[in-house]
């Protein structure tokens, strides 16, 4: 439930990627070089985690901690403190900003902004580029820019478009549904060499994929970021022109660090099935 519920918070999100947008412009002009934070955000705390000082970040949010839920690297994750988010919890801690989605209940947000504490909202990255751009605000908001742009660096690295020979996909997420063409993963399927199978067959954002449908016209690659009983079906391994491969869901719907892990994990993926290819073509001996 726990995955469901991160999932279905993300996935809302891609509705909407904002910029950050600091509510109070006089709280705003206030805050200190360096300010304290509480990240309430699952998708900024691993960019937080890099880019600001290990003292300014007060709290992270609980799904960092949870590695079904996690979309940074959990040992990582456990040297800070984490919150659930409610008012009384961030108000104890006392921060100077609130890092939080654009989905954070009005009456939280009141709160913290009557207490004096400045909340930044951070919508959900539709690609690369938009998450290069949350990389380098949350870095001016932690004050620490060179931090940023180095992070930035790496990820625009590991994200260069490959060329060549292309992997006809799909990605099986968590409840069955696969990304739309404006999901920041579908944009690392296309850098990493993919082509989306579903995406072809009318399939668009959160659209339900059958077992059924995935057995009547299998892609050359299937991976598999979720555990929907159809997911875990023996039927998939009669697919034998089809490669069935587990995808992590930890990395699906974050940007920030979470790219150079996604782009490794699928830079590798598409080199094993070009192998896959040629073996195929190969004369018998």
């Amino acid at each position: 439930m726990i995955r469901i519920g991160l999932a279905a918070l993300l996935l809302a999100g891609c509705a909407e990627s904002r910029a950050p947008e600091i509510q109070n412009a006089a709280l705003a002009e206030r805050l200190p070089a360096r300010p304290s934070i509480v990240s309430l955000n699952p998708c900024s705390d691993a960019v937080l985690a890099e880019v600001a000082d290990p003292a300014q970040l007060l709290a992270i949010s609980h799904y960092s901690h949870d590695p079904r839920a996690s979309s940074m690297d959990v040992a990582h994750a456990r040297r800070f403190a984490v919150t659930g988010g409610t008012a009384e919890e961030v108000l104890a801690l006392d921060p100077d900003v609130v890092v939080a989605s654009p989905f954070l209940a009005p009456a939280t947000r009141a709160a913290l902004e009557d207490m004096g504490i400045a909340v930044v909202s951070f919508g959900i990255a539709s690609g690369v580029e938009d998450s290069i751009a949350q990389v380098r605000e949350l870095a001016q908001l932690a004050g620490d820019a060179a931090a940023g742009e180095r992070l930035a660096a790496r990820i625009a690295a590991a994200a260069v478009p490959v060329e060549g020979e292309r992997v006809a996909t799909v990605l099986w997420q968590s409840g069955g549904i696969v990304a739309g063409e404006a999901a920041l993963v579908t944009d690392l399927l296309s850098r990493a060499g993919f082509t989306s199978h579903s995406a072809a067959r009318g399939l668009g954002q959160a659209d339900y994929l059958s077992l059924e449908r995935v057995a009547a016209d299998p892609p050359e690659l299937l991976l598999v970021a979720g555990n929907e009983p159809g997911q875990n079906h023996s039927l998939l391994d009669h697919l034998t022109r089809t490669r069935v491969e587990p995808f992590d869901p930890g990395l699906v719907y974050c940007g920030g660090p979470t790219i150079i892990r996604a782009m490794d994990r699928l830079r590798s993926l598409r080199t094993a099935m070009l192998d896959r290819r040629l073996a195929s073509a190969a004369p018998p001996q």
